[in-house]
């Protein structure tokens, strides 16, 4: 039995037997706005590692070492692994294959060679200088010297996005995803709940309401608060007052009477707080809550918002609704994920009917509602088995197995230690929106890898068939007239050949860091064009800087 006052940090996972109080659980949620902690009920579990706000808490500890809530975080977490993107496979597929073939070649041209001259009694078989020459410039040497470049470009834009990368797989990986789990609270929404609406009891003005809240508010700091402060101005134009001239006592939020307010030199209390709570108050006054209070308040809870009741002494004057707002042009920018093919999906803890008007006030393709950990983490493999990429941000140590599983995992600044260890990207300005950021940039480093892929492969098609006739011409004296380009000598080409390889990664250098522009266009679109232009300049430009290099080669020797 451990007894836990405020400022104290709750030493492991239990239940309350007695006290009630605010908790602050954001290290183990990552939702900031604290909860109430009480004996008996749903309420009474508490987790080791939160905090108390207020008031004092007896806790009994129930687990035993090792079966805590974080130590079965790191279970989790452990048992978390990365797949790699089908691109990183494709890519190393087809170079480790183009390798392999062109070593083939060049292994069996020497025996075939020395077969050839002895067979016909004249010509010279090829050189083992010409062969490790051919190798050279055969090889897919353009893309594997260019890929470390793309990476450190990605990571260099990142970090000037205020995103450190660990490594520019993270980077890379963020081009290939398709399916992107936000969380809702500070991600789609404000974070923070706001009043909208006042709805006055019958009998009662909204005016009147509007005024008593205003009245209730001046002095509370939350911003819950402010909020309706500002809104009682905006709707009638009430302005604050001077609670010292006014002599108004303010009554601070107590997580025992889960209500805030003033007392008035009048004689008025009047009081706001949640439903339960304000029922309670004016029952010991003997009074209670009207019926189409009542009905305001469910209706205003199947909305998706929070009821706030406000009381003049024994007299319910109405509900102030409070609402999780949506962030300006979020829907705009999810419209945009999915036009570039991601679908979105908003986790949240709070229960089905909220999730579900959020989501659809957002224009989030789907949502999970009421999630823990282990859910989180049976989502994303789920869409892993189905082959879709994931990303995902997060701040909280429950986000911490998903974040572990999620292929591109953002943690922000703010978050937990165990958030930030299990991420791949850590957001310095705690921005969770920027991950659309992350998103943009992994495509256009995508982009950029598939555009000089594309540029090296075709020039490797064009070395080949343009070195080859000039180069062997001497061994097998037939190639002669595939020598379209006229090179001057087998050693000329060779040499031409070696050195424009050397030149067209200096060339191409500058594009790997600047990266292409960025379109949100389709596959088949960026396909295209791709083969238009680096496809058709990377068959061209081999067969012109090889006969450059090679004039000015015969010009100098």
């Amino acid at each position: 039995m451990v007894l836990v006052e405020a400022g104290d940090s709750i030493p492991g996972d239990g239940e309350v037997m007695a006290g009630v109080a605010s908790v602050d659980e954001s290290a183990i949620t990552g939702e900031s706005a604290p909860v109430i902690r009480e004996s008996g009920g749903d309420h009474s579990a508490v987790t080791g590692g939160t905090r108390l706000l207020s008031d004092w808490l007896l806790v009994r500890i129930t687990t035993n070492p090792g079966e805590a809530f974080l130590d079965r975080m790191i279970d989790l977490i452990e048992g978390a692994k990365r797949q790699k993107t089908p691109n990183e496979i494709a890519l190393h597929i087809l170079l480790a294959a183009l390798t392999i073939i062109f070593l083939l070649v060049t292994v069996t041209l020497l025996p075939f060679s020395l077969y050839c001259v002895a067979q016909a009694g004249q010509g010279q078989p090829v050189t083992i200088t010409v062969l490790l020459a051919l190798l050279v410039c055969l090889i897919p040497t353009t893309i594997g010297g260019l890929l470390p470049a793309i990476g450190i470009a990605g990571m260099d834009r990142m970090i000037r996005a205020n995103v450190i990368a660990m490594s520019g797989r993270a980077v890379e990986s963020a081009g290939d995803v398709d399916v992107l789990l936000l969380d809702k609270t500070g991600t789609i929404t404000l974070g923070n709940r706001q009043a909208t609406a006042f709805l006055p009891a019958a009998g009662t003005s909204a005016a009147s309401l509007a005024d008593a809240a205003q009245l209730a508010s001046l002095p509370d700091e939350t911003p819950e608060g402010r909020s309706i402060v500002v809104l009682a101005k905006e709707q009638f134009g009430l302005r604050g007052r001077d609670m010292q001239a006014l002599g108004a006592v303010f009554v601070p939020f107590s997580a025992h009477t889960r209500m805030s307010g003033v007392d008035l030199p009048d004689g008025r209390q009047i009081r706001k707080g949640a439903a339960d709570a304000i029922a309670e108050h004016i029952r010991r006054r003997g009074s209670r809550l009207p019926p189409d209070v009542q009905a305001t308040v469910e209706k205003v809870a199947r909305q998706g918002a929070t009821p706030l009741v406000v009381a003049d002494g024994a007299e319910v004057l109405g509900v102030v609704q409070l609402k999780d707002i949506v962030k300006g042009g979020i829907t705009e920018r999810f419209a945009e994920l999915r036009r570039m093919g991601i679908k979105t999906v908003m986790i949240t803890g709070d229960n089905p009917l909220t999730a579900a008007a959020i989501a659809a006030e957002a224009g989030v393709d789907d949502f999970l509602a009421e999630a823990t950990p282990e859910t989180k983490l049976k989502l994303i493999r789920d869409y892993q088995a189905g082959g879709r990429l994931v990303a995902m941000t997060g701040d909280g140590t429950n986000d911490a197995p998903a974040l572990a599983q999620a292929d591109v995992a953002v943690a922000m600044n703010t978050g937990t230690q165990a958030a930030k260890e299990a991420a791949n990207l850590i957001d310095l300005d705690s921005s969770p929106t920027k991950l659309i950021e992350v998103v943009a940039v992994g495509k256009q480093l995508l982009m950029t890898r598939g555009v000089l892929t594309t540029f090296s492969l075709a020039n490797d098609v064009a070395k080949y068939f343009a070195i080859i006739p000039a180069a062997f011409a001497t061994t097998y004296p037939a190639l002669d007239a595939l020598n379209i380009m006229r090179l001057a000598t087998p050693q000329s080409a060779v040499l031409s050949a070696v050195i424009f390889n050397a030149l067209v990664i200096i060339a191409l250098i500058p594009l790997a860091l600047r990266g292409v522009r960025y379109r949100a266009v389709g596959a088949a679109a960026l396909l295209r064009d791709n083969l238009l232009g680096y496809g058709l300049g990377g068959l061209v430009a081999p067969f012109v800087g090889i006969k450059v290099i090679d004039v000015a080669l015969n010009l100098v020797f």
